[in-house]
């Protein structure tokens, strides 16, 4: 499958807002959006053109690819979420988020294994994470209520893996992930996640309006 392979901050910087693509890195002075501010890229970034306020069909589109783009997917499985989103019952916007963020690499990320999901997609499709004791190197893998997810033993030396878990530690890790009993690197799934544990910056009603025209 196809994956972009440019520059990350460009894309925070499309969106107008830090969307954390490059993990710890993104808090330091660095960081574009900090050096910036929010002017998109390119030449015409600058155009007064490009600094009107969205509305309507731009303003849901630009919803859309934010959402993509902090999950780290392309648009036909996107597409793909929110068709299964719209058949399942309860509010389809929350839905779709919910099964983003039962993804794999995602549940990774939030475990504290990886710095930013990207790395954390990395470290599933190379084969170093194990669910309930085996192998799963599927980004996409949809987690349930009791998977027990750990780096391989083999890996648990790497110094990004330990880097990325110390700080996790400092930050917190959100209520739906608690630690697994008996294992020195591992998170246990307590519960699926719900809208609460999500973005608040995110409008997934503009999301179900833009692929309901």
């Amino acid at each position: 499958m196809a994956r972009y392979r440019g520059a990350v901050c460009r894309l925070c910087r499309r969106e107008g807002a830090k969307l954390f693509l490059k993990g710890d890195r993104c808090y330091k002075p660095s960081c574009p959006i900090e050096k910036r501010g929010t002017q998109p890229p390119g030449q015409h970034g600058n155009s007064p053109r490009r600094g009107k306020a969205l509305v309507g069909y731009a303003q849901q589109l630009r919803e859309k690819q934010k959402v993509k783009r902090i999950y780290f997917i392309l648009e036909g499985q996107f597409r793909n979420y929110f068709e299964r989103a719209r058949s399942f019952k309860g509010v389809t916007g929350a839905s779709l988020l919910i099964f983003l963020e039962r993804r794999l690499d995602n549940t990774v990320y939030r475990a504290g294994f990886s710095t930013s999901r990207r790395q954390a997609r990395q470290l599933v499709n190379h084969g170093h994470i194990e669910v309930n004791g085996r192998k799963v190197d599927i980004p996409s893998f949809q987690i349930k209520i009791g998977d027990v997810i750990t780096i391989r033993e083999s890996s648990r030396q790497n110094p990004h893996v330990e880097g990325a878990w110390q700080t996790a530690a400092g930050r917190g890790r959100p209520s739906w992930l608690v630690p697994a009993e008996g294992v020195e690197m591992g998170a246990r799934v307590a519960s699926l996640p719900v809208r609460e544990d999500i973005d608040r910056s995110i409008n997934e009603q503009l999301i179900v309006e833009l692929y309901s025209k």
